[in-house]
């Protein structure tokens, strides 16, 4: 199962969690030309590995495991797809 980010990252991007990303799945990076383009950063369900490292480097608790997931944050899995389908 993957992980996803929520909102709680809106407007914060902090990419620690991107730092611990032992497969690079989670973007943009603060050096790719989308990172000022968006409002929160973004995990590839394709190619997340369900580590988990992620939830515990983000300072905001925005990160969950599908399985995790509150119902009421379920639109973020389809906003972290589409992030990777453009």
């Amino acid at each position: 199962m993957p992980h996803y980010i929520t909102e709680a990252c809106i407007g914060v991007k902090d990419s620690s969690c991107v730092d611990v990303c032992p497969v690079d799945c989670i973007h943009p990076r603060k050096d790719e030309p989308d990172f000022a383009k968006v409002e929160m950063l973004f995990i590839n369900p394709d190619t997340c590995i369900d580590c988990g490292l992620c939830i515990d480097e983000c300072p905001v608790d925005a990160i969950f495991n599908e399985d995790d997931l509150p119902d009421h944050l379920a639109p973020f899995i389809e906003k972290n797809a589409a992030y990777y389908r453009k």
